[in-house]
Order: C-alpha cells, then sequence, then structure tokens
C-alpha cells in the first residue's frame, strides 16, 4: 500500500465550493458534505474519467451555490490506478478518517465491487457513473448503491440488438480480461443467442494492452460475421486501430465496440472509425441544454464532456438537491428521496431509480459520421433510434438482486 499516502494527498477544494459555512444545521453531519471522485487518473480510462469526473461534481457543487442545508460542499479525489485493493484502501481512510459522505464515479468493475461492499457497510452513498458492470445491480446490488450512467446490459442490448436485426448472426468477442469485460461478453452472448445469433468463440486480452494483433487475427480465423470488442477506452480504440489495419472490415468482418465514447472515437479519427454503429447513454449534440453544459465542461477541460462525465454531474446534482429537499446527509434518507424523484435535467428527461439501484433513462444508437458529414471536429455522430429506458434496460425482475421485492 506504498502508493496510498500519494494518492490521499491528490484533492481538491475550489471556490466557490469550499465556502464558510452561512447557517448551522445539526442534521448535516460534520458540518460540511463531502464529496470523493475515485477515478482512474493515469490509465485507460483517464480521458473519459479522470480528471473531467472530478471537474463535472465540481460544476455541480458551484451549481449549487456552493454550500447545502448552510454546510460548504468539499470535492476530493483520488487516483484507485484500476486496482481493487487499493480503490478498497482509500474509500476506507476517506470514509473512516476523512468523513467523505459520497463516493462517486469509480471506473472498472472490479474496483466498484469492492467499494459497493465497503460503502454498504459504513452506510454511506455510492454514486456509480464509469463503472459498468450490470452486477451492480444484480446479485451485488447495495441499498447504498445507485448505478447511474450505463451498464454492461444496456450497452450490449442496444448495441447488440441492432446489429443483429441488420443480419449480424454470428459473433466473436474480444474481451478485456476483469469483472467488467467478463460482463459485457456474458451479456452480449445472451442478447445475441436470444435473439436467434450464435457466439462461435472469444479471447481474452489484459487491461490497457498495446497489442492486438494475436487476438484479431484468433477474431479473424473464426470466419464470424461480428467480431464484438467487450472493452473499453483505450482498449477499444487500440482494437479497431489495430483492425483497421490488419484489413479486417476490408475482409467483411464488422468491428462492433459494445463500449466506447466520443472522445475515443475523436482520438481515432473519423476516416478509421467512419460507419462504426454503437451503443451510448448521452452525447454532447443532443439539444441546446447537452450543448450548452458541454461548453461550460469544455471551456474548463479542453475537450467534450463523455457520457460518464454528464453523468457524474447528473448523479452529484440529484444528491445535493436530495439533501437540500431533506436537511439531512443521512444516506438512508437522501437516496431514499433520490428513489422517489424523477430524473429530469440535461443528462436525461423522465429519468427513474428502481430498488435495485438502477437509474433507467433513454438510451442511444449512433453511427460514426464520414468525414464529409461531419461539420466540426467534435462533430462525430449521426442519430439512428431512441430507445425507451423500459427497453434498454435490463427487467428489474431479472438481475438476480435480493433487495427487488424485499420487504
Amino acid at each position: 500500500m506504498k502508493h496510498l499516502g500519494h494518492i490521499l494527498a491528490a484533492f481538491v477544494c475550489v471556490a466557490p465550493v469550499c465556502m464558510a459555512p452561512v447557517a448551522a444545521q445539526a442534521q448535516i453531519s460534520d458540518d460540511v458534505v463531502k464529496i470523493g471522485i475515485l477515478t482512474d487518473m493515469s490509465s485507460v480510462y483517464a480521458d473519459t474519467t479522470g480528471m473531467g469526473s472530478v471537474v463535472a461534481a465540481q460544476m455541480a457543487a458551484e451549481d449549487m451555490g456552493g454550500s447545502v442545508g448552510g454546510k460548504p460542499i468539499v470535492v476530493v479525489y483520488a487516483d484507485h490506478q484500476n486496482k481493487p485493493d487499493i480503490g478498497a484502501a482509500v474509500v476506507r481512510q476517506w470514509i473512516d478518517t476523512d468523513k467523505v459522505d459520497m463516493v462517486g464515479d469509480v471506473p472498472t468493475s472490479s474496483v466498484a465491487l469492492a467499494v459497493q461492499q465497503i460503502v454498504r457497510e459504513r452506510n454511506k452513498v455510492f454514486l456509480m457513473s464509469g463503472a459498468g458492470s450490470s452486477d451492480l445491480t444484480g446479485k451485488a446490488c447495495s441499498p447504498n448503491g445507485i448505478h447511474w450512467t450505463y451498464d454492461t446490459y444496456s450497452q450490449s442490448n442496444v448495441a447488440a440488438r441492432a446489429v443483429v436485426a441488420s443480419g449480424g448472426k454470428s459473433w466473436y468477442f474480444v474481451t478485456a480480461d476483469y469483472a467488467f469485460g467478463q460482463a459485457l461478453e456474458r451479456d452480449a452472448s445472451a442478447l445475441v443467442t436470444g435473439l436467434g445469433g450464435k457466439v462461435l468463440g472469444s479471447v481474452k486480452h489484459p487491461l490497457n494492452t498495446p497489442d492486438f494483433s494475436s487476438f484479431l487475427l484468433q477474431a479473424q480465423g473464426s470466419g464470424a460475421q461480428v467480431i464484438g470488442l467487450a472493452n473499453a477506452g483505450g482498449d477499444a480504440s487500440n482494437a479497431i486501430k489495430q483492425a483497421h489495419e490488419f484489413g479486417l472490415q476490408a475482409g467483411g468482418q464488422t468491428i462492433v465496440p459494445l463500449l466506447i465514447g466520443a472522445g475515443d472515437i475523436h482520438g481515432l479519427g473519423l476516416p478509421i472509425a467512419a460507419g462504426t454503429v454503437l451503443a451510448e447513454a448521452w452525447y454532447w449534440d443532443l439539444n441546446d441544454e447537452t450543448r450548452a453544459f458541454s461548453k461550460r465542461f469544455m471551456d474548463r477541460q479542453k475537450h467534450m464532456p463523455s457520457a460518464y462525465q454528464a453523468g457524474m454531474y447528473s448523479a452529484t446534482m440529484a444528491y445535493l438537491q436530495a439533501i437540500k429537499a431533506t436537511g439531512t446527509d443521512d444516506a438512508k434518507t437522501v437516496i431514499a428521496k433520490m428513489k422517489a424523484t424523477p430524473v429530469a435535467d440535461m443528462f436525461t428527461k423522465g429519468g427513474m431509480i428502481r430498488e435495485d439501484g438502477r437509474m433507467i433513462h433513454d438510451y442511444y444508437l449512433f453511427q460514426v459520421k464520414t468525414p464529409s458529414e461531419s461539420k466540426s471536429e467534435w462533430d462525430v455522430y449521426k442519430l439512428l433510434a431512441t430507445v425507451a429506458a423500459k427497453d434498454a434496460f435490463r427487467p428489474l425482475d431479472k438481475g438476480d438482486c435480493p433487495l427487488v421485492g424485499a420487504k
């Protein structure tokens, strides 16, 4: 645990967020509302979560005026380095010593699964935006956890359903070898076979590997119509780039990234990614509200927000508004208020939080634009379909969450 001191030293407290309290209210514990953003600052998910997720939480705190219930809002952050033991140690110290009330973001599902248990034991609030495994609201669900932005079921469901419907019946998976990738392959495989398709096999790769050649050659040799990338972030980008170099698409195989974002597509470039069909929970250019938020974010971060960063803003705002409405930061009270309150903001309209902790909302199917179709640097998607929340997410009774129906 030699990295822990360095990790915990990385925190931020930004004016006007750290204002002196203007009124006393005993129901706010420790006279401060402290938010901890646990994220990937240095590896494969740093661009799509990382400092951008911290900035999103800061923006929400600032939009609340820097305080709630007369108490200041403080935002701290740490890098979990994609290691469950480091993430767990950070959260234990945050809650036990630093009096953090809410833990947010936590990309890398193996870290999120460990953190979910700690937050539950200590009766705090866990708002997941970067984490993906659908187990977080399934068999590992928690009364203290809310899964906000996406999960492996919704991503697989929206993307795979569209590809199978268009004729992509046989699949082979290139999968990140940890909890998230395994869940993504599992959920996508079930959907493909349920729709009458076939899964011809899969190959596992280490997280953050630079060389996909052997994995892609196995996928090519399978003869599958579709190569499903059950990975994300830099891994998905590298796999697509190398598949393009090896001529897999030119040979007639379709590459389907099951989790990739607009920032990744921007980095890849439209000449490589053009025509790719993918699912996203949110996009910066959907409407006037998303564009206004994204302009504010870009002014600070110099890039457009990812869905996970936008989701972190939305989740943090809902949390702070629940504290304001109830007059307390008690976890059970705040979560009950959040679950009773529809989500209507720049992230979604008509969102709702189910008893398993899943926030359901409309989803989007996009196709990457060609260079000639794009009108600006970040104009990368054209909208193919909007999928209603009830059709995008796993049915409540299919996730094996022990909270569902419990008295």
